[in-house]
């Protein structure tokens, strides 16, 4: 079991750094809306990376219990079934926006199946962080900006999920080198960088600049366990960076989204409609949520994805690249003026 390696740059003191999470590589399955569910999350335990999933996907409260339920009882019979220290810990992604009025249901549901870290977004991880803590696990926020980094990080939070520019969904706008190193000027916590990277060279680039873990969603949308749709699963083998496009016109946040899913939906990328205003309601049905269900985001590590594949296949080859990218660290001499 391999642990994250504590991050070069130097940063002032805080509150004690919370322990390595148990995985093979340091590296999450990201929680993908309408994409990660009990399958991916298991198989990427199984393969040991961090597999997460956004509570939001589970829809009414009764399918968020049986998800957890699924991957706890899962997760506990591969850990009777595989080498000690194999399986890797699993993660559930809280929207804690004021509008998501099933917020006080989920926090039940972590208080029960305990999942070692939980990763909140669209929102201050504060309402979180008192009932994670309780049962031991840790708290990470989604951040886009330094602002709301600070943010997060006075409310107490254990570590910081920062989404950076080239990410899918809801992205950022700040390049991953430029945003952990500013990170790290003011906070000695966990940081996860997400945001085009998709492959183990980049796993080892973003360690190299003081990040503790990758978030890599796009490379996982065309795994064989995913709950991507199949059309969706095949516009991402065929896709390139030049398919991509940023707006909040449809969900009411900048997102990236693939334009020939619009397209295929009946909207011109050229000509959308309005924003709309943001709800993230987790009560709502999927029917109420039509624009974030029948168009498809991806991030700029659509390159990386050549086909439909398991997710153990995926891991195995990461980490191929991963190892090979510690060797070429290893053997690389800078050339000494004589």
């Amino acid at each position: 079991m391999q642990e994250a390696p504590t991050p070069g740059p130097a940063a002032p003191a805080g509150p004690s750094r919370p322990p390595p999470l148990a995985c093979r590589l340091p590296v999450f399955a990201a929680p993908m809306f309408l994409v990660s569910g009990p399958e991916l999350v298991v198989a990427a335990c199984k393969a040991g990376i961090v597999g997460a999933f956004p509570t939001p996907n589970a829809r009414p409260i009764e399918v968020l219990d049986e998800w957890m339920r699924r991957i706890t009882e899962a997760l506990a019979r591969a850990r009777d079934e595989q080498a000690p220290g194999t399986v890797a810990a699993w993660c559930a992604n809280l929207v804690t926006h004021r509008s998501n009025a099933r917020l006080p249901e989920d926090l039940k549901l972590l208080e029960r199946y305990k999942p070692p870290v939980v990763v909140t977004a669209l929102g201050s991880p504060k309402p979180a962080i008192e009932v994670v803590h309780g049962y031991g696990g840790q708290v990470f926020a989604d951040v886009t900006s330094l602002t709301l980094a600070r943010k997060a990080v006075e409310a107490g939070a254990d570590g910081l999920a920062c989404i950076c520019a080239g990410a899918g969904g809801h992205t950022g706008s700040i390049n991953p080198f430029a945003f952990v190193s500013a990170v790290r000027e003011f906070f000695d916590g966990t940081i996860v960088v997400g945001g085009g990277i998709c492959d183990g060279w980049g796993v080892a680039g973003a360690l190299a600049a003081g990040a503790d873990y990758v978030y890599m969603g796009t490379r996982f949308i065309a795994a064989a366990e995913s709950m991507a749709q199949p059309a969706y699963k095949q516009m991402v083998v065929d896709s390139t960076v030049d398919d991509l496009m940023l707006t909040d016109r449809l969900t009411g946040t900048t997102a990236s989204w693939l334009k020939p899913s619009l397209r295929a939906s009946g909207l011109d990328p050229d000509h959308l409609p309005e924003a709309p205003s943001r709800n993230y309601d987790s009560n709502r049905s999927f029917d109420a949520a039509k624009r974030w269900r029948d168009v498809w985001a991806a991030g700029q590590g659509l390159g990386a994805v050549q086909a439909v594949e398991p997710v153990a296949l995926i891991v195995q080859r990461i980490e191929a690249e991963f190892q090979a990218a510690r060797a070429r660290f290893a053997a690389w001499q800078p050339a000494l003026a004589g």
